[in-house]
């Protein structure tokens, strides 16, 4: 496997027609604070985290996934990498440099195995953040992204060995075989998830929330607002974080959560789950059942981004 340089997710970034309406979405219900707006990009924060932003938005004619973002510890650690893929016969998009973006900081792009594009960056300057109070129902930081593939195994193999990611658990079904893979970076149950989908897409954006009142507070907002709600609000079985997911006024699915798994890494096993069995979806029992209706409002819409890197 390979030396693991990636240290946590950074920010996913999203292209959409309607800026207007998503910026609205996101820096108003969702609860995210815009932190720069110029010329059909907004940058956008969630106040717990020192990240400088977990959400760029840039105004497009097609609605695609820019990029995902992750963090290295050093410089040095991003030219490794880079050298690494590039030796590998990855595709990069960029070569490391200076990032011009907010808080700076040195990085590349390349392409995953899917097409997607993906950057790593270092030295990026921490953004002042407070503590998030009780009741106060707004993100705390960017906790997962979940992509969709249409081979899942070939991505997760991918991962495992260009960027050094492990497997925590894996989701199946009788009738739909092997549906989800949950990678990790650190010691987080995952940063990453792998679904199976006849498409390359996103297949949500994950917020961590301060706690369970926070959360559901949050989704009470959320829902009170008329956003379509997908599926919750309830608790996952692999990750043990609770979960709200929603559609964003474009279909991306974005989701409320707390209480992610912290794993032992020295000693984790991955499990493998029965997605049938009601309490693997949900250990609650709260949420409107799991069918391959509500699977579908995560497919998404076929990313027309693959292998074209955002012009930004």
């Amino acid at each position: 496997m390979t030396d693991r340089l990636l240290t946590h997710l950074r920010h996913v970034d999203l292209a959409v027609p309607d800026y207007a309406k998503q910026l609205d979405f996101y820096a108003g219900v969702w609860g995210l604070t815009k932190v720069a707006d110029d010329t059909g990009i907004a940058f956008l924060a969630a106040e717990g985290s020192p990240e400088q932003y977990v959400v760029r938005l840039r105004r497009s004619d097609d609605k695609r996934l820019d990029l995902v973002s992750f963090g290295a510890a050093s410089p040095a650690d991003v030219d490794a990498l880079a050298e690494r893929l590039g030796s590998s016969g990855v595709r990069l998009v960029s070569e490391p440099g200076t990032l011009d973006t907010l808080g700076g900081g040195y990085g590349f792009r390349f392409f995953d195995i899917d097409g997607r594009t993906i950057e790593v960056s270092a030295d990026v300057a921490p953004r002042q953040h407070r503590k998030i109070e009780e009741k106060e129902a707004i993100p705390v930081r960017l906790s997962h992204v979940v992509l969709n593939s249409p081979d899942l195994n070939r991505t997760r193999q991918w991962y495992e060995a260009h960027l050094g990611f492990r497997l925590s658990d894996s989701i199946t079904h009788p009738r739909m075989g092997e549906v989800m893979h949950f990678m990790r970076i650190n010691s987080k149950h995952h940063s990453v998830g792998i679904a199976q989908c006849p498409h390359t897409s996103l297949h949500h954006v994950s917020f961590e929330m301060r706690g369970l009142d926070e959360y559901m507070y949050g989704t009470g907002r959320v829902l009170r607002a008329g956003t379509h709600m997908v599926w919750g609000p309830g608790r996952h079985l692999a990750g043990e974080n609770t979960f709200s997911y929603f559609h964003d006024p474009h279909g991306n699915t974005v989701e409320y959560s707390t209480e992610l798994m912290e794993l032992d890494e020295d000693t984790w096993h991955p499990h493998v789950y029965d997605f049938s069995q009601p309490d693997v979806a949900d250990q609650w029992g709260t949420a409107n059942p799991m069918n391959e209706l509500v699977a579908k409002e995560t497919f998404n819409d076929p990313d027309p981004g693959v292998f074209v890197a955002p012009p930004v």
